[in-house]
């Protein structure tokens, strides 16, 4: 049994998602300690920005004439396609960056979409349990200023639940900025709260995530 783990975060050291990430892995250790855990970071091992380009072209061109990139690029379509059809269950840790998705993340997807397997139709991935850790410097929730800035958690969803397929939770955490940006100092106490709230949902989720596959295996 596996777990897979990818990280978006640009700052291992600090990260917020990274943190609540790490109390999902906890529960599902917990589960199962004899699991493994296959991780992918790419803030250290960041997919090559040309190799979604190099995979699309390499698949209109016949394998022996498909230059090195083009080659070097569908192997490693074929690699984290493999981490993520491989594995039991998956957690996903993805913060907001400039009110949109994660580069790192959007490029990692992307490669993975043109392994034949995965594609847009990717039967081995449905029902997947999957958990999605989000985090926002601010807080774009209906009713605050900023409502309908995260441009990142509605595209996360889409292409996770709804063309993966992918039996998912998502755990999220906003003020992350607070005591960071002295302009959100006013929210120092509600930030406090929902710091809280999100590692208890973390926990839940990772809970879940194990319970999940428990009752897959018995079934």
């Amino acid at each position: 049994m596996s777990l897979f783990r990818l990280d978006a975060s640009i700052f291992p050291s600090t990260s917020a998602s990274r943190a609540l990430g790490e109390l999902v892995e906890r529960e599902w250790t917990s589960a199962h300690p004899d699991s493994t855990v296959i991780r992918r970071d790419l803030s250290t091992d960041p997919v090559p920005a040309t190799a979604w380009r190099d995979a699309v072209i390499a698949g209109t061109v016949p394998p022996a004439d498909r230059d090195d990139p083009q080659r070097e690029a569908v192997a490693l379509a074929a690699e984290i396609a493999d981490e993520v059809i491989g594995a039991e269950a998956l957690l996903l840790t993805v913060p907001l960056y400039n009110f949109g998705v994660s580069q790192h993340f959007k490029t990692w997807y992307d490669l993975t979409v043109t392994d034949p397997r995965i594609g847009v139709d990717p039967a081995e991935l449905r029902g997947k349990p999957a958990v999605l850790v989000t985090t926002q410097g601010g807080n774009y929730d209906p009713g605050t200023p900023k409502e309908g800035w995260d441009h990142s958690t509605p595209w996360l969803r889409r292409v996770l639940e709804d063309v993966w397929g992918l039996d998912l939770r998502v755990v999220k955490r906003q003020f992350t900025l607070v005591g960071v940006n002295p302009a959100l100092d006013a929210f120092t106490e509600v930030a406090a709260e929902l710091e809280l709230e999100a590692e208890e949902n973390a926990r839940a989720a990772g809970r879940d995530l194990a319970l999940s596959r428990e009752v897959a295996s018995a079934g």
